[in-house]
C-alpha cells in the first residue's frame, strides 16, 4: 500500500458533586451554511465548540491518483448525485481510485462478483472457496475473482471506468472511448446486471468456449467454466455465437441485462423463463428504510427497489438475501436453490419490488449491573482496583483520534462502574477527565495544529488530527475512532446535560456522528450511512476498498462501539433520530457479525476452512487473521473489544462462546498469555464462573490498553451472578436485558432520566426503575441491594426498588395455586401477585433472642402445587425500616407443609437483620445466613407456606413494606 498503514486497524503490541441529568433535545444542524464562521481563524462554531476549514500544517488528505485530494469527483460523470463522495462501501475502488488509476479493483456484490476493465464489465461467479493456512494457526478463506466473462459493446476500449450514479446499494459504472458508451448497473443481491450501451453491438466475451444450452429469440442461456448465466436482448432481437463471442444488435434499442443462475438448477430453461419476465426492469434505484417499534422491541426495515421498464410496464425484479435478511425475512417465502456466497447461502425472490424484515432489539446498558458482593471481599477487591486507576482515569497512550479514543473509553467505564459503587470520588475524576479531553479536542484554536477536526468540502468528511491507522489519507476506521467520543460523550452526558446541550458541545459529537454514519439523508454535508453497508448488514473499514479481495473490516466490535455510542447519546440527550439509528445499525450488524465473522450456525464458512471464527471479513472470504498480530487471544480478541454494555450480542449463544474461547485456547496451545481480560471477559458471557475462576487464579496480568483489572473484574463477577443473556426475553425500554442463570432470570433495565420509569418486559414481569438508576430484579445469589447509580442525584434515603431476590421466572401455564414468587400482603395473605402497596407494622422485640417468633407478623399460602426444583433454594427480599430507632433487628423464618396437613415439613430460620437509624427502607434478603434448617423441601401438594416476621431485638417496632417492594420466592418451578 501507498500509505504503508492497513486499513481497518489500529492496534499495537503491546466535579464534584453531580447535575441533576435532564433531557437535552439534541436539534439537527441544517448545514453549514447555518453554522458560524470567523473570517479571521476559519474556525466554525458549533454551539461552544468548534471545527477547522484550514487544513493544519502537515496534515494529510485523502490521497490517490491524480489530484484526487483536492478533486474527488474527477471518477465521477456529470449525472452522479452532487454532495459528499462516498466512501468505505464495497464499490468504493470505482471512485476513490487508489492503486488502478484507470477502472476498479474487483467488486464484491454478491451473488456476483465484477471488475472493470477497457472493454466493459468482467463477471465471476465462483462457489470454490480457495482455503490457505492451517486450522490452528493463521488461515483464509476466499471465493476469489475468476473472470468468466465480460460484457460490453464490441470495440469498446475506454481509457477509464467512471461512476454515473448510486443508490443505498447498487452502482452505475460508465465507459465511453469516444465513439462507444456503456453504463452497467450491478448491486449488492442482484443475480442481474443491467446495461445500455451506445455505438455498437453488445458484446460477451468468454475466457474459455461457452456451452450454450439454450438460444430462443431474444434470450440465450450458455455455462463458462460451469456456471449458467442467461442475457437477455430486448424483445426482437437475437443472439449470434462465434468461437469465444455471444453478440447482439438489440434490434438497435440500446439495452440488454444478464442474469447469473444458481449452481444445480435441475430446470435452468423453466429459471431463465422465470427471470426473464423481469430482465427488462432495470433496477434504477435502492432505498432502505428502518423503523424501531419500542413496544415490541422489534427493528423493521424495508428493502426498496426502483425499476425502469425498457419494455413493457412490468415491475418487480429479482431479488437475493444474505443470511441475516432471509433469517429476519416476514410475508413472503424465497425460491430454491440458493446462491453461493462468501457469507453463505443467498436466497431468492422473484418479482419483488421490495422485501421486509423485523429483527428482535435484545436492548443494550450503559454498564453490567452492580449485584453482587456488595460489602464482602469482592467489593473491597474492586475497590482497590478503582483505586489504583482514580488518579488517572483517561490515560492518552498516543495523542490521535485512536488512542485518545481507547482512553475516553477507559475514562467511561471507570465513571460508570465507579457510580454504581457509589465511588463519587472516582466518578467525579472520570468525568472531569473525559469533560476536559474532549472539550480540547472539540476546540479548534486558531493555529492549532493538534487536537482538534477539520472539515474537508471537497469530500464531506470530518478527519481528526493527529490521525491514525489511515483516517486521514485513507479515510479508514472513523466509526471505529469516534465511536469511543461519542460513547464517553453520552456517559458524560447523563451526569453534565449542560455540555451535552447544542449551545454547548452536543453539536460536534453530532458532527462525529453524521460523518461516520450520517443518519439523516437531507444534511449533504456528509455521506448516508458513510461506513455501514446498508445492504451487506455490517461496516466497512477501509475508505477506499483498493484490494484485490474487496474491502475488508477487522474489529466488528468496535463498529458495534459507534452503534451502541449512537443509542446511548440519543437516549441520553433525547434525540431519537440517533438512537433509532443506532438501534437500526446494531441489530443489523449484530446479527451480521453472528453470521459472518462467527458463523454460530456453523453454515455460511466453507467446510474445509477449519475455523470457527475470523479475525477479518473481505468481499471475497474471510481470515483467521489481523492486520497487525497472529496469536490467536488478539485473531478473536479484536472482535471482542471493547466490552462495554452495548456487546451483549456477543453472549447471544452462550454455547458458542465457550467454543470461541475453547478454540482460541487450542490454538494458541495455552490459556490466553495476552489480552487475558478480553479473553475473561467475553468467556464470562458464556460461563462466568468458568471467567471469575480464571480471573482470580491469574489477576497479575498486564491489561489491554483499553481496559483496567475496576472493570474487568466488575464485568465477570456480575456475570458470574446473573449468568448469561436471555433472547428470549425483550422489554419496551431500549436500556434493558435479562440474563439466566440455572433457569433463574433476571431482569435489568437502566433509566438515565431525571423521571421515574415503568419497564414493562415481554413476559409480562414489570420494573418500576427511579430516575438516575439501574435496577435489577429477580436474580439469586445476589448480596446487597439491587439499585445502582446511573445520571442522577441519588435520593437521600435508599430508593423504594423493586425487590432483588430470586427469579420470577413462571411456567407459561402456571399451576392454579400461583407461581414461586410470593408477595405478602395486608391480612396476612401471601400471593402470587403484588396487589396494592401498604406497610405493615411489628411488635418490639419483648426482651428475648432465643431466634423464636415473639409476636410474630405473619403471611401464608396455602393449596400449593408446585414442583420442586432440585438444588434450589428459598429466597426473600423484604423492605423494612425502623425509623430512627436504634438497636432494632427484624427477623425471618420460613415454614413449609409440603401435603397441607398441618405439620411443618422444613423449617428455616434465619439470622437477624440488624436496621440503622435512618428513615428509609433497607432490604433484608437470605444473603444474611441461615441459624437453623430442620427437615427436607419437596412437591408442594396443597401444601402451605408460611412466613413469620418478628423483632429481635431493640425497643421499637419496625415496618414492613407489602405489595411489589418485598418478595419471597421458593425454591419451585
Amino acid at each position: 500500500m501507498e500509505s504503508g498503514v492497513p486499513p481497518g486497524r489500529r492496534i499495537t503490541p503491546a466535579f464534584s458533586g453531580r447535575v441533576l441529568a435532564l433531557t437535552v433535545a439534541a436539534a439537527v444542524i441544517a448545514g453549514l451554511g447555518a453554522v458560524a464562521v470567523s473570517g479571521t481563524a476559519d474556525a466554525a462554531t458549533v454551539g461552544a465548540g468548534s471545527y477547522t476549514e484550514t487544513l493544519p500544517a502537515g496534515a494529510a488528505l485523502p490521497a490517490g491518483c491524480g489530484d484526487l485530494a483536492t478533486n474527488p469527483r474527477q471518477f465521477m460523470t456529470a449525472n452522479a448525485p452532487a454532495g459528499p463522495v462516498p466512501t468505505n462501501d464495497w464499490w468504493s475502488s470505482l471512485v476513490y481510485k487508489k492503486f488502478d488509476c484507470a477502472y476498479s479493483e474487483n467488486l464484491h456484490a454478491h451473488p456476483t462478483s465484477y471488475d472493470t476493465t477497457s472493454a466493459g464489465l468482467g463477471f465471476s461467479y465462483n462457489t470454490t472457496p480457495q482455503i490457505s493456512g492451517s486450522s490452528t494457526g493463521v488461515g483464509e478463506y476466499h471465493y476469489i475473482y475468476q473472470e468468466d466473462f465480460t460484457a460490453g459493446v464490441a470495440g469498446l476500449n475506454a481509457p477509464r471506468t467512471l461512476v454515473d450514479g448510486w443508490t443505498d446499494w447498487t452502482v452505475t459504472p460508465y465507459w465511453s472511448d469516444g465513439t462507444r458508451t456503456m453504463k452497467a448497473t450491478i448491486g449488492h443481491g442482484l443475480p442481474f446486471a443491467y446495461f445500455q450501451i451506445t455505438g455498437g453491438n453488445a458484446q460477451i466475451t468468454a475466457k474459455s468456449t461457452p456451452t450454450v444450452w439454450s438460444n430462443s429469440g431474444s434470450r440465450i442461456g450458455y455455462s463458462v467454466a460451469g456456471k449458467d448465466y442467461v442475457a437477455y436482448a430486448p424483445t426482437g432481437a437475437t443472439w449470434s455465437v462465434s468461437g469465444n463471442v455471444i453478440t447482439s444488435t438489440l434490434a438497435g434499442k440500446g439495452y440488454f441485462s444478464i442474469a447469473v443462475l444458481p449452481s444445480g438448477v435441475a430446470d435452468k430453461v423453466a429459471l431463465a423463463t422465470s427471470y426473464g419476465a423481469y430482465a427488462h426492469n432495470h433496477v434504477t434505484g435502492t432505498r432502505v428504510s428502518y423503523a424501531y417499534n419500542q413496544a415490541t422491541s422489534r427493528v423493521t426495515t424495508t428493502y426498496a427497489y426502483t425499476t425502469t421498464a425498457r419494455e413493457g410496464s412490468g415491475t418487480g425484479t429479482v431479488i437475493g438475501l444474505y443470511p441475516h435478511q432471509w433469517r429476519a425475512l416476514t410475508g413472503a417465502t424465497p425460491i430454491t436453490p440458493s446462491y453461493v456466497t462468501a457469507r453463505g447461502a443467498m436466497k431468492v425472490l422473484v418479482g419483488a419490488s421490495s422485501y421486509t424484515t423485523s429483527a428482535v432489539f435484545n436492548g443494550v446498558l450503559p454498564e453490567v449491573p452492580a449485584v453482587a458482593d456488595s460489602t464482602g471481599t469482592d467489593r473491597t477487591t474492586l475497590n482497590g482496583y478503582l483505586d489504583q486507576v482514580k488518579d488517572n482515569p483517561v490515560n492518552v497512550a498516543n495523542n490521535d483520534t485512536y488512542w485518545t479514543g481507547k482512553a475516553l473509553g477507559v475514562g467511561a467505564r471507570i465513571a460508570e462502574i465507579a457510580d454504581q459503587l457509589g465511588r463519587t470520588d472516582v466518578r467525579d475524576t472520570a468525568l472531569a477527565a473525559i469533560r476536559a479531553k474532549l472539550t480540547d479536542w472539540f476546540t479548534a484554536t486558531p493555529g492549532e495544529a493538534q487536537r482538534l477536526f477539520y472539515y474537508d468540502r471537497n469530500w464531506g468528511t470530518l478527519i481528526g488530527y493527529p490521525a491514525s491507522y489511515g483516517s486521514d489519507a485513507e479515510l479508514n476506521d472513523h466509526h471505529f475512532h469516534y465511536g469511543y467520543y461519542i460513547s464517553a460523550a453520552a456517559t458524560l452526558a447523563k451526569f453534565d446535560p449542560s455540555w451535552a446541550a447544542n449551545s454547548a458541545y452536543g453539536g460536534m459529537v453530532d458532527l462525529l456522528i453524521r460523518d461516520a454514519n450520517n443518519y439523516d439523508r437531507g444534511d449533504n454535508r456528509f455521506p448516508y450511512l458513510r461506513d455501514f453497508d446498508i445492504y451487506a448488514g455490517h461496516d466497512w473499514a477501509a475508505g477506499h476498498g483498493a484490494f484485490f479481495a474487496g474491502n475488508n473490516q477487522e474489529s466488528s466490535s468496535e463498529g458495534m462501539n459507534f452503534a451502541n455510542g449512537l443509542i446511548q447519546w440519543g437516549q441520553a440527550t433525547g434525540n431519537n433520530a440517533i438512537r433509532d439509528a443506532g438501534i437500526f445499525i446494531w441489530t443489523t450488524q449484530s446479527a451480521a457479525i453472528n453470521e459472518y465473522w462467527f458463523d454460530t450456525r456453523n453454515e455460511n464458512f466453507p467446510a474445509a476452512f477449519g475455523h470457527g471464527t475470523v479475525g477479518m471479513v473481505w468481499g471475497d472470504g474471510g481470515a483467521y487473521a489481523t492486520w497487525f498480530a497472529s496469536a490467536p487471544e488478539q485473531i478473536q480478541g479484536i472482535n471482542m473489544l471493547p466490552v462495554t454494555g452495548g456487546h451483549f450480542y456477543l453472549g447471544n449463544d452462550p454455547a458458542y462462546v465457550r467454543s470461541n474461547y475453547a478454540e482460541m485456547v487450542r490454538n494458541a496451545g495455552h490459556e490466553p498469555a495476552l489480552w487475558q481480560d478480553i479473553a475473561w471477559q467475553y468467556l464470562a458471557l458464556g460461563d462466568g464462573d468458568a471467567a471469575l475462576a480464571k480471573f482470580r487464579a491469574g489477576s497479575g496480568y498486564t491489561p489491554e490498553e483499553g481496559e483496567t483489572k475496576a472493570h474487568t473484574f466488575h464485568w465477570i463477577r456480575n456475570l458470574a451472578a446473573l449468568g448469561t443473556t436471555d433472547v428470549t426475553v425483550t422489554a419496551n425500554h431500549p436500556l434493558a436485558r435479562v440474563f439466566s442463570k440455572n433457569g433463574a432470570k433476571t431482569y435489568v433495565a437502566s433509566n438515565i432520566t431525571n423521571a421515574a420509569l415503568t419497564v414493562t418486559f415481554s413476559d409480562g414481569r414489570v420494573l418500576e426503575v427511579p430516575a438516575g438508576r439501574t435496577v435489577a430484579s429477580g436474580a439469586s445469589n445476589f448480596s446487597g441491594g439491587n439499585a445502582t447509580g446511573g445520571g442522577i442525584n441519588p435520593p437521600s434515603d435508599p430508593p423504594s426498588d423493586p425487590p432483588s431476590g430470586p427469579p420470577s421466572d413462571p411456567p407459561s401455564d402456571p399451576p392454579s395455586s400461583g407461581g414461586a414468587v410470593r408477595y405478602p400482603q395486608s391480612g396476612g395473605a401471601l400471593p402470587a401477585a403484588p396487589g396494592s402497596a401498604g406497610t405493615v407494622t411489628v411488635a418490639q422485640a419483648s426482651g428475648a433472642n432465643d431466634n423464636q417468633p415473639h409476636s410474630p407478623t405473619t403471611f401464608t399460602a396455602t393449596g400449593l402445587n408446585l414442583a420442586y426444583r432440585s438444588g434450589a433454594a428459598t429466597a426473600f427480599d423484604f423492605s423494612v425500616d425502623s425509623g430512627t430507632s436504634v438497636g432494632n433487628a427484624t427477623q425471618v423464618r420460613v415454614s413449609y407443609d409440603l401435603t397441607g396437613n398441618g405439620s411443618f415439613d422444613r423449617v428455616e430460620t434465619y439470622r437477624y437483620f440488624a436496621t440503622d437509624p435512618v428513615t428509609g427502607w433497607e432490604r433484608y434478603t437470605q444473603a444474611v445466613g441461615s441459624v437453623t434448617t430442620t427437615g427436607t423441601l419437596g412437591n408442594l401438594t396443597g401444601g402451605t407456606v408460611k412466613v413469620e416476621i418478628w423483632s429481635a431485638i431493640g425497643s421499637a417496632p419496625s415496618t414492613v413494606s407489602l405489595g411489589a417492594l418485598s418478595t419471597l420466592t421458593l425454591p419451585y418451578q
